[in-house]
């Protein structure tokens, strides 16, 4: 499975490559009052609006460094009720591809309740990773009130 790779405060993360739509520069997003502070509000994409996540309060509890390699990582999540929506994440340094199938050590996710999002950690490469579940990244309650719900075709 090949990752994108990227940090926050300092430590290593990736995602799925086949999750990623596009990498675009750091965008402003508009705020949305009572959210999770993770949540940076939305953000127009090709026409759509999209929930953009801050990785670095989401992983790490502090924001990301102000780089020129952060970025916003916008991403193809499965949805729990089926389906699938699109996520901005915002992450520091977003470095590069890697292959699953070099990694020289493992360890399975750790299973906390409150962290769904973390995945197992991979040595790669001399680097250590931690693999990030975006499905998981939003809970139920605050996803159902960014994510649009699906109409059917009997819906006005």
């Amino acid at each position: 499975m090949q990752l994108l790779t990227f940090t926050v405060a300092e430590q290593t993360y990736a995602i799925e490559s086949r999750q990623v739509v596009e990498v675009l520069p750091l965008i402003p997003a508009r705020p949305i009052p009572h959210t999770p502070d993770y949540v940076r509000g939305i953000f127009t994409y090709r026409g759509r609006l999209v929930p953009l996540i801050d990785l670095g309060l989401r992983l790490a509890g502090a924001e990301p460094a102000k780089r020129l390699s952060t970025r916003v990582i916008v991403v193809q999540a499965a949805l729990a009720a089926g389906g699938t929506q699109l996520l901005g994440l915002v992450a520091e340094n977003v470095i590069a591809i890697c292959s699953t199938e070099d990694a020289e050590a493992s360890l399975p996710p750790l299973d906390f309740h409150d962290a769904a999002f973390l995945g197992k950690i991979l040595r790669i490469g001399g680097r250590t990773i931690q693999l990030v579940a975006v499905e998981h990244l939003l809970p139920a309650a605050v996803a159902t009130g960014l994510v649009p719900i699906p109409t059917t075709a009997s819906d006005p």
